[in-house]
């Protein structure tokens, strides 16, 4: 029997102090917070009506098996402490279980980390009308879904909620959080791709692009925050069937996407509601990566 889709909580005892796309996120005490993951699904910037089940779980565990895996790189929001510390209700731990971490309250920076190894997407828009990327210039000749020279580090401004991120140039970064802080993320962030590529692309799977968040601590210190190279946050290609010049099918939430191009809808609130194959078939997409990014390498 499928699992029950969460598509927002409220939580007793805990005070909500933020509702994102797909977060719920509540207070715990002055220094940590509770986030959950829920099966909320947003596309062209717009949450959807229609929940995807399982999908919190999936883009938890993801996050979480990218955390410890990537301790060694930059330290990240995760305090380890077990849900039944702050969650009293027995149904309601319940519900969390395998959806929802405890972790340190830091100071979010306000740009969007992203790394783009191929061309797709609005960078394949961009290339098309001025031969650049994010303003960065790029060999003549590149079809649809190449593999770039080296992958590209494309900072984005945070939007508010039904809004688009902004993509901007490195200087502008700089001048929103300092030279030296912008320099750190655009280091780790690079490392970061590299390293979670490698591991994926062992496993099947081609990660296209994908974006980071960072936040600092009272001592200013550099630390992984929100979630890490999940279906949600990346462009995921199986690589068995990958080719420069077509767009590829996807592990990720690109199948909602282009089934919503289908359709008579302007991209904005409220977004238009999912027929049960596409809700399945995305819910399948998600369980699969989690299973090949996570599961033992196969032989």
């Amino acid at each position: 029997m499928p699992e029950p889709a969460v598509y927002r909580t409220e939580l007793r005892g805990l005070t909500r102090i933020h509702q994102g796309k797909v977060r719920d996120i509540y207070a715990v005490d002055d220094a940590t917070m509770l986030i959950v993951t829920t099966d909320r699904l947003s596309a062209f910037d717009v949450v959807l009506p229609d929940p995807i089940p399982g999908k919190g779980r999936v883009l938890n565990g993801i996050s979480n098996f990218w955390f410890a895996q990537t301790q060694q790189l930059v330290p990240n929001h995760l305090t380890g402490r077990a849900l039944a510390e702050v969650v009293r209700d027995a149904d309601e731990r319940a519900m969390l279980e395998g959806r929802a971490v405890i972790v340190r309250r830091l100071k979010a920076l306000p740009v969007e980390a992203v790394v783009r190894g191929y061309l797709i997407g609005s960078g394949w828009k961009d290339y098309q009308a001025s031969g650049q990327l994010c303003g960065i210039e790029l060999p003549a000749g590149l079809k649809l879904a190449a593999a770039l020279p080296q992958p590209i580090f494309t900072p984005a401004t945070k939007a508010e909620a039904g809004a688009h991120d902004v993509n901007i140039a490195f200087a502008d970064m700089q001048a929103l959080v300092g030279p030296e802080l912008a320099a750190a993320v655009r280091d780790t962030a690079l490392a970061l791709y590299a390293f979670a590529a490698e591991h994926a692309r062992r496993r099947g799977i081609i990660v296209a692009d994908t974006k980071f968040e960072f936040g600092v601590d009272a001592d200013g210190r550099l630390t992984l925050i929100d979630e890490v190279v999940t279906p949600d946050s990346s462009r995921f290609w199986p690589a068995d069937t990958y080719r420069p010049g077509v767009s590829p099918p996807s592990f990720d939430k690109q199948y909602v996407r282009d089934y919503l191009e289908t359709l008579d809808w302007n991209k904005k609130a409220p977004g238009p509601r999912l027929p049960a194959e596409v809700i399945a078939r995305t819910s399948d997409k998600y369980r699969e990566a989690l299973t090949r990014l996570t599961g033992p390498e196969a032989r």
